[in-house]
């Protein structure tokens, strides 16, 4: 299951980057609301990433979303940057390297 796979990555990048000048905002669209969602962190041992949750999926279709998983760069002023429909390594050196340049040019 690639949510599985990709969010304990986005935790690890959020624990490294997460600040002021940057956050993770992991958005859930399960529908059996937010305990199951706290017990998924739990289970794969989620601990640096908000609970965010939108049942009615209209995020997913406001944003265009065509996939899942799917990973949107957006700046401060809230312009898109760049997308990635399905899993990645987010913590990987390359990635987190990557991040660090994005956000120093914001």
């Amino acid at each position: 299951m690639p949510c599985r796979e990709e969010m304990p990555t986005l935790d690890r990048l959020q624990a490294e980057l997460g600040g002021p000048e940057f956050e993770v905002l992991a958005l859930s669209i399960d529908r059996a609301g937010p305990d199951a969602v706290r017990e998924f962190y739990s289970e794969i041992g989620i601990e640096n990433l908000a609970l965010h949750i939108d049942p009615s999926v209209k995020a997913m279709f406001a944003l265009g979303v065509v996939g899942l998983p799917t990973t949107i760069l957006i700046d401060r002023e809230g312009n898109e940057l760049g997308r990635l429909v399905g899993p990645a390594e987010w913590d990987s050196p390359d990635m987190t390297e990557f991040m660090r340049s994005t956000i120093n040019q914001d």
